[in-house]
């Protein structure tokens, strides 16, 4: 099943700190653990993830630098900052009294409101 664009995307910065939560990333690196850890729900693309990464940088949420792999290819990783660790916990936050919220809605029944 596809997810609606507009759910993966409103949620793509949340995703992406915390997979660099566990250690520094390389672009492709992402779209891979983001694929496996999701079971194939995220299929995030080159063009849709750097602009997401240079935006974070702006913000200060994460660091840039460059190593060599072992193939001697020059790879960007990324790191998260301390401010991008407080943004994650504040993200987090706030998505799970969003998923609580929804939850309570599509679990249905009758509403306090109405009483």
């Amino acid at each position: 099943m596809e997810l609606e664009k507009s759910l993966v995307s409103g949620s793509m910065s949340l995703l992406v700190l915390k997979l660099l939560e566990d250690g520094d990333l390389y672009g492709y690196q992402m779209i891979t653990e983001l694929r496996q850890r999701s079971e194939d729900a995220f299929r995030l693309k080159a063009g849709t993830l750097y602009p997401l990464l240079h935006s974070l940088e702006e913000k200060g949420l994460v660091t840039a630098y460059e190593r060599t792999a072992e193939s001697g290819k020059a790879r960007r990783y990324y790191h998260l900052t301390k401010q991008g660790q407080s943004a994650l916990r504040e993200k987090e936050s706030a998505w799970n009294a969003y998923t609580r919220a929804v939850g309570r809605v599509l679990k249905g029944g009758a509403s306090l409101a109405g009483a």
